[in-house]
């Protein structure tokens, strides 16, 4: 505890006298501060016993003092002492009733005790509560680092909370708790989410403190490069002294070096996991099992599904989309328990390879629900697969994803595609060109009003080649459209007896829009 007014009060050697005051006597003081200026509130900081034997003012006229009085506590001054014995015998009546008017703590200082003698004594009261804190800091640090060391994170959440007397969260790089302690306080550090995803979007280290003064809380981003690898959220009903602050600042270093790997070790983790991909993508499962070992579990033997990701385009976000996307994959995965291979093809690709119906996958559908657009992020996710079919499940997860961009979507499963229709597939330019010069010379032949060529072919192909039915839907005689089918023949120098010849006519009028009705 720093010195306070009570503690000097009662300093043996002090000799001093409380005449006013006495309910604030348990105020901490900064420091003890000499003036005999009539204001001196220029000077102060806040939080001093000021000192004076009163040598400018004129102590004896009660408005004076009131006014000299009011203007200390406004600026912060937790008590004056008046030497006696000095210019004044005693403390003059009309200070000591504006004292206790405003219940400034006022102490009297007997003549044989020197000004010097309280600085000394309140500097030497200051230095000890220092000293205990630091001390006790130490002693937290060691404590946490062994938490740290034999039981991890969770630990160390655990005792900063004992320590702070209030509460304390781990939050993982997506923003989601994942340690808190005590258990009642679960859900007020769930409600801070929102809060560490804007933590999250400034560069390592950042805080920031929310709550009122019921509950302050202090949010610490966990990470030793400029990307967020996680967050802190410390709890207390007061701001935070001098060995609270050592235990935060400890928990803060501990937890960084449980979440942050080293950079070698990462590089190393990837070229590990490229390799392993790439042998999955060459058919050589076994190879890949025997290269990789117990690193990712029996995540190898599937079913999986291959995701691959690429930035949306446009404007670039704020953060790296792609490591962003892959940091939240891994801390689900992270959190269910379960193992993924997550391999950054470049700066424009990512693959990664997870359970099929797993945690992974569940948080990458609802990230493209929520955040990938935002994020800028464009994702093709294949079909359940097997070990054996690594390659064919990663051409399904491309093709996805050319069909999410085509169609602007953030997320398209491959299994999506094969449920729907093609029909949407013809919206690409490149198709749509192709249609129109397959059909020019049939619009050009019926522009000149020698007959509707293409309404004909559109009926005739829609009747499956029935000569009767999509001659009664045009109402012409059947005749008449077999002359018309011989013209389209004619005219685009190929036989509607091929199979391959009537589908390419059929879809391309669908591309133009002149195959419905």
């Amino acid at each position: 505890m720093p010195p306070t007014l009570a503690s000097l009060a009662q300093h043996s050697a002090l000799k001093l006298v409380v005449r006013a005051g006495e309910d604030r006597l348990d105020t901490p003081v900064r420091w003890a501060h000499v003036s005999e200026l009539a204001d001196p509130v220029p000077y102060m900081e806040g939080g001093e016993l000021l000192l004076t034997t009163a040598l400018t003012l004129d102590a004896e006229d009660l408005e004076t003092m009131r006014r000299y009085v009011r203007r200390l506590l406004a600026a912060g001054v937790v008590g004056l002492g008046f030497a006696v014995g000095v210019n004044y015998d005693e403390i003059p009546a009309a200070l000591l009733e504006a004292a206790r008017e405003e219940h400034l703590p006022l102490l009297e200082v007997p003549r044989r005790t020197p000004f010097l003698a309280i600085s000394k004594a309140v500097s030497a009261a200051i230095s000890a509560d220092q000293y205990r804190a630091v001390t006790a800091g130490f002693e937290v640090q060691r404590e946490l680092t062994r938490a740290a060391l034999a039981e991890g994170p969770d630990a160390v959440v655990a005792r900063l909370a004992a320590h702070v007397d209030g509460w304390a969260a781990l939050y993982d790089t997506s923003g989601k708790p994942v340690a808190v302690s005590p258990e009642w306080a679960a859900r007020r550090a769930a409600r801070l989410t929102p809060d560490v995803e804007r933590l999250r979007e400034r560069p390592a280290p950042a805080s920031a403190v929310v709550g009122g003064t019921d509950d302050r809380v202090e949010l610490q981003s966990l990470g030793t490069g400029r990307r967020v690898r996680g967050a802190l959220a410390v709890g207390t009903g007061a701001p935070l002294g001098t060995a609270e602050r050592y235990a935060v600042h400890s928990a803060i270093a501990l937890l960084t070096l449980t979440t942050e790997r080293s950079r070698s070790l990462q590089a190393a983790e990837q070229r590990l996991g490229t390799a392993v991909l790439r042998m999955m993508l060459a058919g050589q499962p076994d190879h890949a099992r025997a290269v990789a070992g117990d690193v990712y579990g029996g995540l190898l033997d599937a079913p999986f599904r291959l995701l691959v990701a690429e930035p949306a385009g446009g404007e670039p976000p704020a953060a790296p989309p792609l490591p962003v996307l892959a940091e939240a994959l891994e801390a689900a995965a992270a959190r269910a328990g379960e193992a993924v291979l997550a391999v950054p093809e470049g700066e424009q690709r990512l693959v990664v390879l997870a359970g099929d119906g797993g945690a992974v996958v569940t948080a990458c559908e609802g990230y493209a629900e929520r955040e990938a657009e935002e994020a800028g992020v464009v994702v093709g996710l294949s079909a359940p697969a097997g070990p054996i079919a690594a390659a064919a499940a990663y051409k399904q997860a491309e093709q996805a994803l050319s069909v999410a961009r085509r169609r602007g979507r953030a997320l398209v499963e491959h299994e999506d595609l094969a449920a729907g229709s093609v029909l949407p597939l013809l919206a690409d330019d490149a198709v749509r060109a192709f249609a129109d010069g397959m059909l020019r010379a049939l619009r050009d032949h019926d522009a000149t009003g020698r007959g509707d060529l293409v309404a004909s072919l559109r009926a005739w192909l829609s009747r499956h080649g029935q000569w009767d039915a999509a001659a009664a839907d045009l109402g012409v005689h059947r005749h008449t459209l077999r002359y018309r089918m011989r013209r389209v023949e004619e005219i685009l120098g190929r036989s509607l007896d091929d199979p391959d010849v009537r589908m390419e006519l059929w879809l391309a009028l669908k591309a133009t829009g002149e195959g419905a009705g």
